[in-house]
């Protein structure tokens, strides 16, 4: 049985909790309000589309392609991006909540994270270089063996990363911000 195969299509207000998404290709689609939480997206491809408030917690992405990929206003709980299809994964953020969520041993290179809240996030051994992350809240996002090189962390806040741990050469911090890097050492800074 064949993949439905899905182009410049636009979902509004589905609630696919009720009637899962049917396995297929989306190319070039939208999907606006639908509530996709603890729905199960393995093996779909996304090419080119945009989620915009939507809610996406806990949904299983084994196999998932997403490929220039535009998430906004949207809750995504709990996502394990490690399991999506590694080739070409392109995908950016923009006033999302990703809390819980992991990008274990991603290659995410040029991703931009724009007002989002991406508390206990694990970015262990990702690929972040020349990756944004403007004016996000980090709160115990875990960044171990991270590429962090050329990466903006300067409008971020309640990060907490190990300079020793990850490579961080070239990236950009503010003043403020740099005492996330010496959290390890339980230092007052004045």
């Amino acid at each position: 049985m064949g993949q439905d195969y899905n182009q410049e299509k636009t979902f509004n207000k589905t609630d696919y909790t009720k009637i899962p998404l049917t396995v297929g290709e989306y190319e070039n689609c939208t999907f606006i309000n639908c509530d996709f939480s603890n729905s199960d997206l393995t093996d779909s491809k996304f090419v080119e589309c945009e989620f915009d408030g939507c809610n996406l917690s806990m949904v299983r992405l084994i196999g998932t392609v997403l490929r220039e990929v535009n998430f906004k206003n949207c809750k995504m709980l709990g996502l394990h991006f490690e399991n999506c299809n590694k080739f070409g994964l392109a995908v950016s953020f923009e006033n999302c909540i990703l809390d819980h969520s992991s990008f274990y041993q991603t290659k995410i290179k040029k991703t931009s994270f724009i007002n989002s809240k991406l508390c206990e996030t694990d970015f262990t051994e990702c690929d972040l270089s020349n990756s944004i992350f403007d004016n996000c809240d980090l709160t115990r996002a875990t960044f171990v063996n991270s590429i962090l090189e050329k990466v903006d962390f300067k409008t971020s806040f309640n990060y907490s990363i190990d300079p020793e741990l990850n490579r961080i050469k070239k990236a950009k911090f503010s003043l403020t911000g740099v005492t996330g890097l010496l959290d390890k050492y339980d230092i007052e800074i004045k």
